[in-house]
């Protein structure tokens, strides 16, 4: 009998640039882009984020705390403000969702 070898998962490694900004391979670039202009666009939080682009939120965090400000600073700020208003935000609607909670099974 054989035994199967787990495939090897390939991970990216950023290799650090000439300029000592990091290198992401394409496809990350792109993505972090696009989380960040969804981010922007829909004043997403980043729950809402990682559904929508069906990833996990460590991986939305990541991109758009760690990849975002060496890929484009701009943005980064953009995206860290509306960050920081969900952040200020969230109690509200913790509450405002336990108080629809207990009113729905009033009815």
């Amino acid at each position: 009998m054989q035994v199967k070898q787990a495939a090897k998962k390939e991970y990216f490694i950023p290799q650090q640039a000439a300029n000592d900004s990091l290198e992401y391979s394409h496809h990350i670039t792109e993505r972090v882009l696009l989380i960040a202009r969804y981010i922007i666009d829909h004043k997403a939080t980043v729950r809402a984020t990682a559904f929508q682009f069906s990833i996990s939120k460590s991986t939305v965090h990541k991109d758009v705390t760690e990849r975002l400000p060496n890929i484009n600073p701009m943005l980064a700020k953009e995206v860290k403000k509306i960050l920081q208003i969900n952040k200020e935000e969230r109690h509200i609607r913790g509450g405002m969702a336990t108080k629809n909670k207990y009113l729905s099974k009033r009815r």
